[in-house]
């Protein structure tokens, strides 16, 4: 069985520059596939059927795809060497990681704004496509995150519907907590965990039915359990996490999950799983106004006339962006950015910048894509000519930026 998706990746000075030579500044990347042991593929990122459980006994089904990602997954000592990295694909052949095609060009790929700021690409977007609700659970803030060596992590969704032609089994999220639960109430929902089966911790949380074409923000340190929609989250670059809830997809979880970055010496320590929380971003009574994105049409496609149509479709936060591009049938429009940033075609053909797109209906694992792309900053700030091929249908594009986007009036 399948230990990693591609064989032939070796880093050399001499391909990434090929790499972002040939597309004059835009790279294609290769699609980066991520299983979970504790999910149940939704079979929505467009695999082939065959193809969502290719990885041996105990590693689950794929049911992420990540996209722009400059950091690997998190499974276990079963991981792959590249699982959740992109690749690079390189014009003359094999593939390059992403991580280290930005350690190489630096400003040149992501900006000086972006690498003096932060030092790299820290931010990625995935699909998360389960048949069922993910568990009730938390990430890290910075701080906490910093006691097991990683970063914090923010996350954002945004329900495309162009990748949900159904709702799964319970299109219902769960975030945040009652207005009026104590720590004491949840505290006594944790410690059941080691008693196996249903913590029923989600009776102190509020549930939301998803409105497909919306989305929420999600910050460190706010508990939630995502429905069983396929979503495209923009995110912090980190896979630090901690499973509160017991019991979901019809299975116990793993009490591995809830221990996972907390540090050892306070395993056992469901005061420390508390500290996690950020309280009054939990118990908030404005949670939906605060947290609730309803997409809004930018400045610049107001302005710009019939071509395409362009909407912020998460903005809350300052660690990431993303838009959704539309660009009407055959049109040829050209879009300048502020940022580098990260691109998924998931509808239409046509060309971005220099090079072939297509969107995937169906795709083999292993099998290269021309629908994902990497876009340096200077070839955003040049703008990127999109031709949409079709007579009939939009070519619609997923964009997602790092950290402070002036656009948006964001500040690192």
């Amino acid at each position: 069985m399948a230990s990693d998706v591609y064989s032939n990746i070796a880093a050399s000075a001499s391909g990434m520059d090929r790499a972002l030579d040939a597309g004059n500044g835009i790279v294609r990347l290769a699609p980066a596939w991520v299983p979970r042991a504790f999910c149940t593929p939704g079979r929505r990122i467009r695999l082939h059927p065959d193809d969502y459980f290719p990885f041996e006994q105990t590693r689950g089904g794929i049911d992420e795809r990540w996209l722009g990602s400059s950091v690997r997954a998190e499974n276990g000592p079963l991981t792959g060497p590249y699982e959740g990295l992109s690749l690079v694909i390189d014009p003359d052949g094999g593939l390059l990681p992403f991580d280290e095609f930005v350690a190489h060009h630096k400003a040149d790929a992501i900006g000086h704004r972006l690498q003096d700021a932060h030092g790299g690409w820290t931010v990625y977007s995935k699909y998360y496509d389960n048949l069922q609700p993910l568990p009730f659970h938390v990430h890290h803030d910075d701080e906490k995150a910093a006691l097991v060596g990683k970063v914090g992590k923010p996350e954002s969704y945004y329900y495309s519907p162009h990748m949900n032609n159904y709702k799964g089994d319970q299109s219902i999220s769960f975030f945040g907590l009652q207005p009026g639960t104590t720590r004491a109430q949840l505290k006594e929902r944790l410690e059941r965990f080691v008693d196996g089966g249903d913590n029923r911790i989600t009776d102190y949380a509020l549930g939301y039915r998803t409105q497909l074409g919306t989305g929420w923000d999600i910050p460190a340190g706010v508990l939630h359990a995502p429905a069983s929609i396929c979503t495209y989250e923009p995110q912090s670059a980190s896979d630090v996490f901690c499973m509160c809830e017991s019991w979901s997809n019809n299975r116990e979880v793993p009490i591995e999950l809830l221990w996972k970055d907390v540090p050892p010496k306070h395993h056992g320590d469901f005061d420390f799983v508390l500290d996690l929380l950020d309280w009054e971003k939990n118990v908030d009574p404005n949670f939906v106004a605060n947290r609730f994105m309803v997409p809004y049409e930018t400045d610049a496609s107001k302005s710009a006339g019939p071509g395409y149509v362009e909407n912020w479709i998460v903005y809350r936060s300052n660690a990431y962006s993303a838009k959704e591009l539309s660009v009407k049938p055959g049109q040829t429009v050209t879009i300048t950015e502020d940022d580098a940033y990260g691109a998924h075609v998931i509808q239409g053909h046509g060309t971005f910048g220099s090079l072939e797109t297509s969107a995937v209906t169906t795709i083999r694992f292993g099998q290269l894509s021309e629908d994902e792309f990497f876009v340096s900053a200077a070839a955003a700030k040049s703008g990127v000519t999109i031709t949409n091929r079709s007579r009939t249908d939009d070519l619609v594009v997923l964009k997602h930026f790092g950290p402070g986007n002036t656009e948006l009036g964001h500040v690192d």
